[in-house]
């Protein structure tokens, strides 16, 4: 006797995707989701989304409304938000500021058919499993798996982002500075125009995979976000950038992940300074409130009278951050969420990798020519760390000659 997949698997009408919880990853999710709206066209498809990250799926093609959750929200209150998914707002259990409606509303039905989960955290299928959402689609995964009614097994091809041990580092490094091992850069690294590099390893992947269990197209698409010309000229007013008639660049030079992530500041002085010079550009500098100190240093730093910058750290929410990006001629940053904002909105990147690896997380779609992807030749590069625990070898290794001269190709 064949068993048939559940209509509801293969006609939903009502969808659940659990969103990822950061905002570079939100944003390699959009091409699985713009598959699945591909794939069912008239279902309606609400995305559950931590609340600092609702404002860059607003307006977005694949996406009917937005349900949001706190920080620190437990998995109860969200499933109770999710089961009374459909009751007017503004009763008990769903507040009018968890649900975003977006220009695709119309009608709003009753009941989720299905449930997909682009995390791969245990917590993700508990929410969706306690909310009696009959068709819960996820990857296969201990302890998550009993909460699954499809488990989807891992990709062929998959990347992994394996922590190295200080112990392997170190021997990894002892090896390179005995002459075993060492490759030289290339002529096309030391430039600095080693473009987007293809990787069918890439995170995007992963998630398109997961939408093909639902009959999704799994061939990649650009990731892709959308501001409105009336954000821009707003956020443009708002922080005085609209008088401005020379170029606008930005410089986004912290990571929240950790300092192995960062390219060193007086680096970024140095690149930011030579780059002024050759090309009259304006600065616009962006991060969080934790990157503070290292954008006052660099304003204070490249603060010239025959040049101007705008220091903007911390002060753009993440609507006006997408309109600054989009206006911006290229974004120079670290590996950080940011930079997969910058290319989502069709603004080259000049990336900086040290920690993590460009096969696998780098900006746009894998392949694209208008993003410079900088890595040094170190072997213990990509450790996945936090803090590096020997010499900081693959950030410091690339030099600010490349990194100007990768900033100038794309502009």
């Amino acid at each position: 006797m064949t068993n048939h997949p559940p209509s509801s698997i293969l006609h939903p009408r009502r969808i659940l995707v659990r969103g990822t919880n950061w905002l570079g990853d939100a944003v390699m999710t959009t091409p699985a989701l713009l598959r699945l709206r591909e794939k069912f066209p008239g279902a309606h498809i609400a995305l559950l989304t931590p609340d600092k990250l609702r404002g860059l799926w607003l307006n977005h093609p694949a996406v009917n409304e937005t349900i949001s959750f706190v920080s620190g929200e437990s998995v109860f209150s969200v499933a109770r938000k999710l089961r009374r998914w459909g009751e007017t707002p503004g009763e008990p259990g769903l507040a009018p500021q968890n649900v975003e409606m977006t220009a695709r509303e119309d009608a709003r039905p009753t009941k989720f058919d299905l449930a997909l989960m682009l995390p791969n955290s245990p917590r993700s299928a508990i929410e969706a499993w306690l909310a009696g959402i009959p068709q819960r689609i996820g990857y296969a995964r201990p302890w998550r798996n009993f909460f699954l009614t499809k488990a989807v097994a891992p990709r062929a091809g998959a990347g992994k982002m394996r922590k190295r041990s200080v112990a392997e580092i170190r021997i990894l490094a002892d090896a390179t500075q005995s002459g075993a091992g060492f490759q030289p850069a290339s002529e096309n690294k030391i430039a600095g125009k080693m473009p987007a590099p293809l990787s069918s390893a890439h995170q995007l992947h992963e998630y398109l995979h997961l939408a093909a269990a639902l009959g999704a197209n799994p061939e990649p698409l650009p990731p892709q976000l959308f501001v409105s010309l009336d954000e821009i000229e707003a956020a443009k007013k708002k922080f005085g950038l609209d008088k401005i008639s020379n170029p606008m660049f930005g410089l986004n030079p912290g990571a929240e992940y950790g300092a192995a992530k960062r390219w060193p500041v007086d680096k970024f002085i140095a690149a930011a300074k030579e780059i002024q010079r050759r090309t009259n550009c304006t600065w616009i500098l962006f991060g969080g409130w934790s990157d503070l100190e290292l954008t006052s240093r660099i304003a204070a730093a490249i603060h010239d009278s025959r040049f101007t910058h705008h220091d903007l750290c911390g002060q753009t929410s993440l609507r006006e951050l997408m309109a600054l990006l989009e206006l911006c001629r290229v974004l120079l940053t670290n590996d950080t969420g940011p930079m997969h904002v910058a290319a989502a909105l069709g603004t080259p990147v000049v990336a900086l990798f040290g920690s993590t690896s460009p096969e696998l997380t780098g900006p746009g779609l894998p392949g694209d020519p208008r993003h410079r992807l900088l890595k040094s030749d170190a072997p213990c590069s990509p450790c996945f760390l936090r803090e590096c625990p020997i010499d900081f070898r693959c950030m410091n290794d690339i030099t600010v000659e490349r990194v100007v001269e990768a900033v100038l190709s794309v502009v």
